[in-house]
């Protein structure tokens, strides 16, 4: 069966905070090349499939991924080889910002040109986050142009 970033986000759609995606899932999105987002806690963007990480979104952050997956934070790096790879890896990589309760419906949301499809993970039944799925092979291709399209908000 193949599975696309649109059928990933419609089977999580729905799920409850700290439910979000099976083991199981993750690997089958993995091995699809997806990669799901969403958030976690107050201050966490959760990435799991075919980068499977967090970065610290503490209220609200932006992450930065390319086709080798999620670049390190900028403070983070403490030797010369691993810097000048960020370097040559932040010319190409493609961001995505995570909006903590922004006076929206969710208290997650993300903003991104990459091509995407939506999701929303609910807390007690009610909205929690907006996540995103997006295949990483979409990572390396160009952004359309002058479009920064809001998670739920746009093309999905």
């Amino acid at each position: 069966m193949y599975l696309s970033k649109e059928t990933l986000a419609m089977a999580l759609n729905g799920r409850e905070y700290n439910s979000e995606i099976t083991d199981k899932e993750a690997q089958e999105a993995k091995a699809a090349g997806l990669v799901v987002v969403f958030g976690a806690s107050d201050d966490l963007m959760e990435f799991r499939g075919a980068i499977y990480d967090e970065c610290g979104a503490c209220d609200g952050s932006t992450a930065l991924v390319d086709g080798e997956g999620l670049l390190p934070e900028r403070g983070q790096i403490d030797d010369d080889e691993t810097l000048e790879k960020f370097f040559r890896r932040r010319k190409t990589a493609r961001k995505i910002r995570a909006i903590w309760n922004n006076r929206t419906l969710h208290s997650w949301t993300y903003e991104t040109d990459i091509p995407h499809a939506t999701f929303e993970i609910v807390e007690d039944g009610a909205p929690y986050c907006r996540g995103i799925v997006f295949a990483l092979a979409d990572v390396t291709a160009a952004p359309a142009p002058a479009e920064t399209v809001m998670a739920g908000q746009g093309p999905a």
